[in-house]
């Protein structure tokens, strides 16, 4: 069996597109990703662990502008409908933040998972039957990791119906979507997360959330 270790300037590489990832919503370029780009990154999120090795995901890629249109008009719904959750400072402010790439972005990646891909007993997801779904969104990761690594920023669209996502982009309804990505060079990369930066939340102290045996 072969080890592959991992050097120091190897590890501190990984941590350097760890620590600056970011969610990108308005400094997208419109230049297109190469293929070759695009095919390494898809590449790594289908590296993605998966439990019972079922691979439960698909990328639909989305450049059409008409179909990307869509996406952003079940955005502003889905947007104003959250902004009136918030109290009426919070509202003020949320209404203010850019919490999306749709049109800006050249690309769109939704992330789905097929839940009976492998059958309906799965190993691993007979305790949990969510786990499918838990490793679609480590596919998420791979693939925003991977594209930050190629100087790619990604914004994920979650302010949007699942079912708006399966109208637009034709996806069948056993058919989860997971996540609609926007992808694509950017101007340049925040230092710190927007949401922290805007002062919405700060990062919580990691002290403060580990714990010991018991919770």
């Amino acid at each position: 069996m072969q080890s592959i270790q991992i050097s120091e300037s190897e590890r501190d590489a990984f941590y350097k597109v760890l620590h600056n990832r970011r969610d990108v919503r308005r400094e997208f370029k419109p230049d297109p990703i190469p293929q070759d780009v695009l095919m390494r990154v898809l590449e790594a999120a289908h590296h993605a662990p998966s439990v019972g090795f079922m691979q439960p995901w698909d990328f639909i890629l989305v450049e059409d502008l008409a179909v990307r249109e869509k996406i952003k008009v079940g955005f502003e719904v889905a947007h104003a409908e959250a902004a009136q959750m918030f109290d009426a400072e919070r509202r003020e402010t949320y209404r203010g933040l850019k919490l999306e790439g749709i049109l800006e972005s050249p690309l769109g990646i939704c992330i789905t998972c097929d839940r009976q891909r492998t059958g309906p007993t799965v190993i691993g997801r007979t305790a949990n039957p969510e786990m499918d779904l838990y490793s679609a969104v480590c596919a998420v990761q791979n693939l925003w990791l991977a594209a930050r690594a190629e100087n790619l920023g990604v914004g994920w669209v979650s302010i949007i119906h699942h079912d708006t996502v399966r109208q637009a982009l034709g996806i069948p309804d056993e058919i989860m979507p997971i996540a609609y990505l926007c992808i694509g060079y950017v101007s340049d990369f925040h230092e710190k997360p927007e949401l922290e930066k805007a002062g919405w939340l700060p990062r919580a102290d990691l002290q403060s959330l580990i714990h010991h045996d018991q919770w």
